[in-house]
C-alpha cells in the first residue's frame, strides 16, 4: 500500500492550525484531498473523525485521524521521511519541539488576545506579544529561518506571525511588528512569505480582515454580556 494513499485533510480556509499542515504536505509533496469544513456547523465527518474536540485540522491517514496541527506536523515527518521538518540530532529536535510549543502557546495566545480585547487588558496582551517575539528574534540569530536555510516545523507553526499578525494589526491599529526592533523576524517573514510553495496557500487578505473584524465583535460582545 502507497504510504500516500488515502491522505485527507478536514481544515477550514483561515485557521493558521490547518495552514501549517498543509504547508507540509507541500513541502514533502504528498498529494492529499482537502475537505473544507463549517466551524460554526460542525458536519458528522468531522465528530466522528474528531469526537474529543470536534475540531480542525483532522489528517486522515489510510482511514485513520490524527488531530491537532502540531502532532499532525510531526505524524507526517515521521511517516514521509524525505525533507525532513524537524532536526535529525536530538538535542536539536527537542530545542525545536520546544521554540514551536513557545510560538504557539505564547506568542499566538498573546497575539489573539490583542486582537479581542480592549483597554489595559489589550495593552497588556500587546506588551506580552512583543516580548515573546524579542526571545523569537534572539532565537533566529541571523538565520534564514529557524529551520536554518530551509523551512521547518518551527517555521510551519510559527507562520501565523508572517501573514496572520500583520491583519490584526490593521483592524485594531496597533503595532507589534516593528521591523527596527525586530529586523531578525521581518528578514525572516520576507523569506517565509517568497516561498512559492507557501504564498501559494495563503488565504487572500480582504476575507481575513472581514473574517477576523467579525470575530473580534463576536468576541468582545459576548465577553460584555459575561461581565
Amino acid at each position: 500500500m502507497e504510504e500516500n494513499q488515502g491522505v485527507k485533510l478536514l481544515g477550514f480556509w483561515v485557521s493558521p492550525y490547518v495552514l501549517r499542515v498543509k504547508w507540509a504536505l507541500k513541502l514533502k509533496g504528498i498529494e492529499y484531498e482537502y475537505i473544507e469544513e463549517d466551524v460554526f456547523n460542525k458536519s458528522p465527518l468531522l465528530l466522528k473523525l474528531n469526537p474529543v474536540k470536534g475540531q480542525v485540522p483532522v489528517l486522515v491517514h489510510d482511514g485513520k485521524p490524527i488531530p491537532e496541527s502540531i502532532v499532525i506536523l510531526e505524524y507526517i515527518d515521521e511517516v514521509w521521511k524525505h525533507s525532513p521538518l524537524l532536526p535529525q540530532d536530538p538535542y536539536e529536535r527537542a530545542n525545536s519541539r520546544f521554540w514551536a510549543k513557545f510560538a504557539a502557546e505564547k506568542l499566538q495566545a498573546y497575539a489573539w488576545e490583542a486582537l479581542c480585547s480592549r483597554g489595559e487588558d489589550h495593552e497588556r496582551a500587546i506588551k506580552a506579544s512583543m516580548e515573546a517575539l524579542e526571545k523569537m528574534e534572539k532565537e533566529l540569530n541571523g538565520k534564514k529561518f529557524f529551520g536554518g536555510d530551509k523551512i521547518g516545523f518551527v517555521d510551519l507553526v510559527a507562520g501565523f506571525i508572517s501573514y496572520q499578525l500583520p491583519v490584526y494589526e490593521e483592524i485594531v491599529s496597533m503595532k507589534i511588528l516593528d521591523s527596527s526592533k525586530f529586523p531578525a523576524i521581518t528578514n525572516w517573514i520576507n523569506n517565509f512569505l517568497n516561498h512559492p510553495l507557501i504564498k501559494e496557500e495563503l488565504p487572500p487578505k480582504h476575507k481575513m480582515l472581514a473574517y477576523f473584524s467579525n470575530r473580534r465583535n463576536v468576541i468582545l460582545v459576548q465577553n460584555s454580556s459575561n461581565k
